[in-house]
């Protein structure tokens, strides 16, 4: 084990030598990558270091990736240093671990995204050296990669968190979601795909309830609507996990003759509401938590918001949609009052997906084709050519991440109900408050 590990130091430190030696179309990918997640992080050297490493298996340069650049560049490796490299290629993530074990050569750790175990062992002094100054319970925020088939190494230098409390751990997970979205269920893309089956599930929900997958009314009905959708969503559960959803917890519990606690356990995770509460439900064979479904708080007393689903963007809320396509359907799009301010406002705003303006081109190309050339001042744009390209100016994928109404794992649901709890007991401020109510939903 030992000679296995200082050679998968060894090649690791190749390989990050050769990434930040190169020069040309690598080089200039490193750059922009570095530059791109430097700007939505903290950035320290630790920070450097983490990001560089993450580049080797997930930059990209033309349409390969730094590590098979890499290979390429080295004809006489070995087969099973070529071997650990393809490992690294394929399953090596990124995650927010505590420890849960720490032995002389090592220690277990446990994705708090997947509650999924790895055994650990460093593979260079300086890990050793700072893996003795490791505490049990720490959260370490690092990359790791496979060495064996049940043996892990650290990929990177970890980041210390310190041991967290539910609150703080709770915001942990909210911002390694916001910073590492394509990360969440790396290692365990059955999790991955429940949750987009959920967003699916949703959208079918959706439109079964509003017979649409558009409806427009008052903030202050529609808000009352989302309520009656989320009992929709609900009782539905509930019958499909084989409850007579008609029936009290107490009366399911009578009935199943078992603990009331399994009961709940069984169907907490419907809607996404209170563990106390009586009506919700859960798939018992997944254990993933559907979000509560709600209308956003500052839509709440708008004159007008529209929402709309869809089977993979999920669901947006927007207050003037319906000024967008009135503006699209008159006849002098642009004399409207504040025409181009809300064009410009739907290229800017990040809320407003690629998804919504593929919906308005589908509405009226030609209108929207004219207003985008008037507006941005490009005679020659064209809608069938030049959208897409547009929407990644602006920094809009063209794909969907998953979104928020995704269902997530029941443990992670359980941590976040635990960490309101506490919050709510506290003395917080407010605004400590508001950052823990964001928990995965950041």
């Amino acid at each position: 084990m030992e000679e296995i590990l200082a050679q998968a130091g060894i090649l690791k430190q190749n390989l990050i030598d050769f990434v930040l030696e190169a020069e040309g179309d690598l080089a200039v990918a490193l750059e922009a990558y570095v530059a791109d997640r430097s700007s939505r992080e903290r950035y320290d050297i630790a920070q450097q270091n983490q990001i560089i490493d993450s580049f080797t298996v997930e930059g990209k340069v033309g349409d390969k990736i730094p590590i098979d650049l890499f290979i390429e560049s080295q004809p006489d490796l070995t087969e099973g240093d070529r071997n650990l490299l393809e490992s690294w290629r394929h399953r090596s993530f990124i995650g927010l671990f505590e420890i849960t074990q720490i032995s002389p050569d090592g220690f277990d750790l446990t994705n708090w995204l997947t509650n999924k175990q790895y055994a650990v062992k460093p593979n260079s002094p300086n890990f050793l050296q700072e893996m003795s100054r490791f505490k049990l319970g720490e959260i370490l925020l690092t990359r790791i990669a496979p060495l064996t088939d049940n043996c892990w190494i650290l990929s990177g230098p970890p980041i210390p968190m310190g041991k967290l409390g539910k609150p703080k751990l709770a915001v942990a997970i909210g911002n390694f979601k916001q910073n590492h979205k394509q990360s969440l269920y790396s290692d365990a893309p059955e999790l991955l795909e429940l949750a987009w089956q959920s967003v699916e599930q949703y959208h079918v929900d959706f439109t079964e309830f509003f017979d649409s997958d558009e409806v427009t009314l008052s903030g202050y009905h529609l808000n009352k609507k989302i309520a009656e959708f989320q009992e929709f969503i609900t009782k539905k559960r509930l019958a499909d996990a084989g409850f007579d959803e008609t029936k009290s917890l107490a009366q399911i519990v009578e009935d199943a003759g078992v603990d009331a606690e399994e009961i709940k356990a069984a169907a907490i995770a419907a809607s996404g509401a209170d563990p106390s509460s009586v009506d919700v439900a859960i798939d018992s064979n997944s254990k993933m938590v559907i979000p509560k479904a709600e209308l956003p708080d500052r839509f709440k007393k708008a004159e007008q918001v529209t929402a709309l689903s869809h089977p993979r963007w999920g669901q947006t809320f927007l207050s003037t949609y319906t000024q967008f396509t009135a503006m699209l359907a008159a006849e002098d799009c642009l004399s409207i009052p504040g025409a181009e301010k809300l064009v410009r406002n739907y290229l800017e705003d990040p809320a407003i997906n690629a998804w919504i303006w593929q919906r308005l081109a589908q509405v009226s190309p030609a209108k929207l084709e004219q207003v985008l050339q008037t507006v941005l001042e490009r005679p020659d744009f064209q809608i069938d050519r030049d959208l897409d390209a547009l929407l990644l100016e602006f920094n809009k994928p063209l794909e969907p991440e998953l979104p928020e109404i995704a269902s997530v794992p029941l443990h992670l649901h359980n941590l976040f109900q635990q960490a309101l709890g506490e919050v709510n007991k506290s003395k917080s401020k407010p605004q400590e408050k508001k950052k823990i109510s964001k928990g995965f939903k950041s």
